[in-house]
């Protein structure tokens, strides 16, 4: 581990050192430049620059180890300019001491900090992230790996022995970073990995899966689940038509689950993002991904339910008309009707809508408390007005019809209670014990 700080990371037992271990590496003081060794040397004094970087000090004293901090910094970069200019396939010896600094610099435990959390979930919005004080040091170790990864002299067959999925699953713990800049690194990373090392592919996305699960069912606490799925969208834009069912059950038990938690404003553009992809890809998932919406819905959280009806929105965008049939058109979501695309679908499928939403629109037009909810209201019934004249009509008869109907109902009820009160009334005045309660009323309220 790099750079040690206390209560946050810890390392392995035995890592560290003073003074005195780290110049013990350098007998006759700093390394040479490569520039100032003959091309036949270079290479065995890169295994020595990156066995001298795998020596860690803590940060947390910045006046400890300054000299001996600075010269680990100096190699570190002189290295990153050393895999950028490469000029030839890197060596098995190579790739082996390269992951084998990469490692010792990175992998730590990542301990979160206490916090104090939110009713609605940990909202970090409002929250200084915590930066890790050996960043000067670990940022040159990422962009080093990232170029390693990149290099066209970086052989994958050869790699792949030294990065394996117990490296990746490593990799992969670090997204749990409280450090946003490293996050970002990672998310750069795992990309590139997953692009290079297509042994790796299906691996990876188990290992994402296995994330996500924990992250739903177990914690709801994670800090990179939005660079994770950020990785999944350009995944998942690459996948090939059919979609695999592997990629289907993805989609069901990993990414719509993934609306439950509370604190899903903190991931749900990358989410939607995600979700949308899959419908463009395949438009019979839609009726899939809008009952998993409903089955989440935050009927409690306004805020979030505006969160919900854009996603909604975004998923009819990519909807054919065929599967827009079996979506259900929520009241909640009048706006929509601002959508020439969702305006269209509605038009086509006016007969089957019509008839099942005219009875809000008719309590939303007479009573709602809300004026932009009546307002929004009155323009979807002007919509329909105007499309269907008959159909409308012949909705406004049928809805004018059992409102009698109720009133009619109501009435004759109303007039048998007055009765057996008069009953009753007349029962207790000649000594009789009657009770007669009347049931409350049902009143339609408008939503």
């Amino acid at each position: 581990m790099l750079d040690r700080v206390p209560g946050s990371w810890s390392s392995p037992r035995g890592r560290g050192g003073g003074e005195m271990s780290f110049v013990s590496l350098l007998p006759l003081g700093q390394l040479p430049s490569f520039k100032d060794v003959p091309n036949s040397e270079k290479q065995s004094l890169f295994i020595k620059k990156l066995n001298l970087c795998c020596h860690q000090f803590d940060f947390t004293d910045p006046t400890k180890n300054i000299k001996e901090k600075e010269i680990k910094k100096q190699t570190l970069v002189e290295l990153v300019d050393y895999i950028a200019s490469a000029n030839g396939k890197f060596s098995e010896v190579s790739m082996q001491e390269i992951t084998k600094m990469v490692s010792a610099n990175l992998f730590r435990t990542l301990t979160t900090p206490p916090r104090e959390y939110k009713v609605e979930g940990f909202d970090l919005d409002e929250e200084e992230p915590v930066m890790d004080p050996a960043w000067s040091h670990l940022q040159i170790v990422y962009e080093l790996f990232l170029r390693f990864i990149q290099s066209p002299e970086t052989d994958a067959k050869l790699a792949k022995r030294y990065i394996d999925h117990s490296f990746v699953l490593r990799l992969l713990d670090l997204f749990d970073s409280e450090d946003p800049r490293e996050r970002e690194y990672l998310k750069m990373i795992l990309h590139r990995v997953y692009g290079k090392f297509m042994v790796h592919r299906p691996f990876i996305r188990k290992a994402i899966n296995n994330i996500f699960y924990q992250f739903i069912y177990e914690t709801e606490k994670h800090n990179g689940i939005a660079e994770l799925l950020e990785i999944l969208g350009s995944i998942i834009n690459g996948f090939a038509l059919p979609l695999k069912e592997e990629h289907k059950l993805f989609l069901v038990r990993a990414l719509i689950p993934l609306h439950k938690p509370k604190c899903i404003s903190m991931y749900h553009q990358q989410l939607s993002y995600c979700i949308t992809q899959f419908v463009e890809k395949d438009c019979k998932l839609a009726d899939t991904v809008i009952r998993g919406l409903l089955k989440y819905w935050p009927i409690t959280n306004s805020s979030k339910e505006v969160m919900f009806l854009g996603e909604l929105e975004e998923i009819l965008e990519a909807t054919q008309p065929a599967e827009f049939q079996k979506c259900m058109v929520a009241e909640r979501a009048l706006f929509l009707w601002n959508n020439d695309h969702i305006e269209n679908l509605i038009k086509q499928n006016s007969k089957v809508i019509l008839p099942i939403i005219f009875p809000a629109l008719e309590r939303n037009t007479n009573g709602h408390w809300n004026q932009a909810v009546q307002s929004l209201t009155l323009n979807v019934r002007k919509l329909f007005s105007d499309y269907d004249p008959g159909l409308f009509t012949e909705c406004l008869r049928r809805y004018e019809e059992e409102k009698a109907k109720e009133k009619e109902v109501k009435s004759k009820q109303e007039a048998t209670w007055k009765r057996l009160e008069e009953i009753a009334s007349a029962k207790a005045t000649s000594g009789a014990a009657v009770l007669v309660s009347r049931p409350l009323s049902r009143q339609s309220s408008a939503v």
